[in-house]
């Protein structure tokens, strides 16, 4: 992720964002401190499965983007990361609206970063809770 290190302007964020799997998804940066990202994705077809919902990988993606985000916004000058666990909870049925991804810390080391990210909908309702552990490349 292109994004500089301890950048937490939103709008500096989603222009890194830009061209990559992220932007072509339409995920937005909302939200960016050391301790919390908050990212949006407007539910529309292109991300929906043939059951009219959202589809599971478009979850994961979101997901992955926002706790990436999360670590990028951590890292010391000359570092970088990738992810290296994820396992995602898929709770309910996105179909329409706009869903917010929350990022938070379970662990900030100097190797690895483990975040949590709750999706809801629009009502808050819970759609997915993903735990991640980013590695930090020096």
């Amino acid at each position: 992720m292109s994004i500089d290190r301890g950048s937490t302007n939103p709008d500096h964020i989603n222009e890194r964002l830009a061209g990559t799997m992220a932007g072509f998804l339409g995920i937005k940066v909302v939200e960016a401190s050391l301790d919390r990202v908050v990212t949006e994705l407007e539910i529309r077809q292109e991300i929906q499965n043939g059951s009219g919902i959202v589809h599971g990988g478009t979850l994961m993606a979101l997901a992955d983007t926002t706790g990436a985000v999360a670590t990028v916004v951590n890292l010391k000058p000359g570092e970088h990361t990738t992810t290296i666990e994820s396992k995602t909870n898929f709770l309910a049925a996105g179909r329409a609206g706009i869903m917010r991804a929350t990022a938070t810390p379970l662990h900030k080391g100097r190797r690895t970063m483990v975040w949590q990210t709750a999706i809801t909908d629009e009502s808050g309702r819970l759609l997915s809770l993903t735990t991640q552990t980013q590695l930090v490349i020096s």
